[in-house]
């Protein structure tokens, strides 16, 4: 009856462990990440006081579903306004999370979403992100 609890105990630790988004250490290194690999970057302004950036980081990006995709497919970067992180002048966003959708050139995609967006919502838009990327690389744009 003990292995079996401390099996399941670790089971739940590795799966904990496992819903963690590869983070790039900032917007530079985020943006020559995307250019090496050619993969769109996922950039969020954020602030550790701000209760929605709070809330967007520990529950939709701890979903493991998000963070497969999001590895997978993207390049992430979180820029703290609170610890004068880089912000490039032209993604101010007007409220917290500001969430951007960047080509590899850091060009955004499209206007940033706003807000503590939940599990389906983030899912609907990384697949729309991913679908609009593929058309642009196919183009050759």
């Amino acid at each position: 009856m003990r292995k079996i609890l401390i099996y399941m105990v670790l089971l739940f630790a590795t799966s904990l462990m496992a819903a963690e988004i590869n983070w790039a250490k900032d917007y530079e290194s985020g943006l020559k990440q995307a250019k090496a690999e050619n993969k769109p970057m996922l950039f969020v302004i954020s602030r550790d006081t701000c209760k929605y950036c709070v809330r967007l980081k520990n529950t939709t990006f701890k979903d493991e579903k998000v963070t497969t995709v999001i590895n997978k497919d993207f390049i992430a970067v979180t820029s703290w306004i609170n610890e004068n992180d880089y912000i490039p002048e032209k993604l101010f966003t007007p409220g917290l999370p500001g969430i951007w959708f960047l080509l590899p050139s850091g060009e955004p995609m499209f206007q940033p979403l706003m807000g503590a967006l939940g599990t389906q919502e983030i899912l609907h838009y990384l697949k729309q992100v991913k679908s609009e990327f593929k058309k642009i690389k196919s183009s050759g744009k």
